[in-house]
C-alpha cells in the first residue's frame, strides 16, 4: 500500500512542480523572450541533473567498488533526444500563458496531449515500451479529460 500512495504522492507533486514551471517561466518569457526563458530553464535543470547524477554515480560506485564493477550499457543516440521536446514544451508554454490561453487552459491542453501520445505509444509500442491494445476505458478517459479541457478554455471566457 505504501508504494501505491508514494506514487499519488509523486504525480501530484510532478504536479504542482509543472504549474510552478509554467509560472515562472512565464513571467520570465514576459519580461525576456520565451526562448531566453526556456535557456534558463533548461540551464537550471542540466545543473540539476548533473549534480543529481554525479550523486547516483557516487552512490552506485560505493556499492559495485566491493564487487565485479559496474556492467557498461550503451544507450542508443536517439535517447538523448529527449530534451528537444522539453525545450518545445517550456517555449510554447511561455508564450501561450502570456496570451489569450492562460496558465489552466495551457496546462490542460498539455494533459490532453500527454494522454494521447501515451495512448499511441501503448498501441504501437513506441520507445521500448510493450505494445498494449487499447480499450473502451482509454477512449472514456481521453474524453473525460477532452471535455474538462475544453470546460476550462471555453467557460473561462
Amino acid at each position: 500500500m505504501f508504494g501505491r500512495s508514494t506514487d499519488w504522492l509523486l504525480g501530484i507533486a510532478g504536479g504542482v512542480l509543472l504549474a510552478l514551471m509554467i509560472h515562472y517561466n512565464s513571467l520570465l518569457a514576459k519580461y525576456t523572450t520565451p526562448t531566453f526563458a526556456s535557456w534558463v530553464a533548461h540551464g537550471l535543470g542540466a545543473v540539476v541533473a548533473l549534480l543529481l547524477v554525479m550523486l547516483a554515480a557516487s552512490r552506485l560506485f560505493r556499492r559495485t567498488r566491493a564487487s565485479e564493477g559496474p556492467e557498461r550499457v550503451k544507450a542508443p543516440l536517439w535517447f538523448y533526444l529527449g530534451g528537444i521536446p522539453g525545450a518545445f514544451t517550456v517555449i510554447l508554454a511561455a508564450i501561450t500563458v502570456n496570451g489569450s490561453l492562460s496558465l489552466s487552459g495551457t496546462i490542460a491542453l498539455m494533459l490532453v496531449g500527454q494522454i494521447v501520445f501515451g495512448l499511441v505509444s501503448d498501441h504501437f509500442g513506441l520507445f521500448r515500451t510493450p505494445k498494449r491494445r487499447l480499450v473502451a476505458m482509454d477512449a472514456v478517459v481521453a474524453l473525460c479529460v477532452l471535455t474538462g479541457s475544453a470546460l476550462i478554455i471555453f467557460g473561462g471566457a
